[in-house]
């Protein structure tokens, strides 16, 4: 059985088929969330730009021009404007990274569980150090795997500039994690 496009899937939500909109959200969401928990740091705000962007994709369902873009390309903009609009509201408040659990994963042990999740809130608190748009590039290519040009379209930049922020942030990151290797497990060779 050959499997439909996103955007075949969204036509037909737009037709009346509930079934499709079942399946887009199980495509998209966890994606969608998993950007929004990076970027923001904060599960629970995370938990509602992906609600808000989903319906955002509803609601535009019926008007959707095929061809002009990916659906996903389109959700990922408008997750990231909306949290652009929560940083916004937030300025100035503190965003409490120990608050953001990671799940664990059931086949490893304890202790690579524990090494793990160590690496990830190490990721996540250096992420949060980086300037905004640096921090969004950096998401979207190295732990999303998005190709540049489609982060050019998603951050509305060129591919130069995608390049730019993603090699500053890289940069970045590795100096602020470079004194942990040992800490978190890294041995060079």
């Amino acid at each position: 059985m050959i499997e439909a496009s996103d955007e075949a899937l969204l036509i037909l939500f737009a037709n009346g088929d509930g079934g499709a909109a079942r399946e887009l959200t199980r495509r998209l969401a966890p994606r969608v969330l998993g950007v929004a928990t990076r970027v923001l740091g904060n599960r629970a705000e995370a938990e509602d730009v992906t609600q808000d962007a989903m319906l955002r994709l509803w609601k535009i369902a019926p008007d959707w021009r095929s061809g002009e873009a990916q659906v996903s390309t389109w959700l990922y903009r408008v997750t990231m404007n909306l949290c652009i609009d929560v940083k916004r509201k937030a300025r100035g408040g503190h965003v409490d990274l120990d608050a953001v659990p990671e799940p664990p994963d059931p086949a490893a042990g304890a202790a690579e569980t524990l090494q793990e999740s160590a690496r990830q809130d190490a990721l996540q608190q250096a992420l949060m150090t980086l300037p905004e748009r640096q921090r969004q590039a950096v998401i979207l290519r190295h732990i999303e795997e998005l190709t540049n040009p489609e982060i050019a379209g998603i951050m509305e930049i060129t591919v130069e500039a995608v390049e730019s922020l993603t090699a500053r942030g890289k940069r970045s990151l590795a100096k602020a994690l470079a004194g942990r290797k040992d800490e978190l497990g890294y041995q060079d060779g």
